[in-house]
């Protein structure tokens, strides 16, 4: 329990720290959402990505002021969905399901802050 409250802090951190990058600097951030995202959660974020119903449950639209709250409460909340996997095997299985191959990837530090200062800017500027 310990670990995941220190975890929190430091994810929590690295998205302060990550929103004060400038978004054009941010390329990484966006080809790894558009690479790795948006075939569930959509170009825009409201889960209208291909797959966004073929999982179970549905991909949520994570612009919804809901979601800002908890982005706001947890700036750690994108970051620590990608590593945790708070959702179990739900990611992987709904690519396998659905024949989508996904090359493995390394993530870096660096490939973590991008995704989410790239996601945190279309999430805040979302109506």
């Amino acid at each position: 329990m310990k670990s995941k409250k220190i975890l929190s802090v430091l994810l929590g951190l690295m998205a302060i720290i990550s929103s004060q990058w400038s978004l054009a600097d941010n390329a990484n951030g966006r080809n790894l959402y558009s690479q790795r995202c948006a075939m569930c959660h959509g170009s825009d974020l409201k889960g209208t990505g291909p797959l966004a119903n073929k999982s179970n449950p549905p991909t949520p639209d994570i612009t919804t002021p809901a979601f800002k709250r908890r982005l706001a409460a947890y700036p750690g909340v994108i970051v620590s969905s990608v590593i945790l996997r708070p959702n179990g095997d739900l990611i992987p299985k709904t690519l396998q399901e659905n024949g989508v191959r996904l090359s493995p990837f390394a993530w870096r530090i660096k490939d973590l802050r991008d995704l989410n200062q790239y996601m945190s800017g279309v999430i805040l500027k979302s109506r």
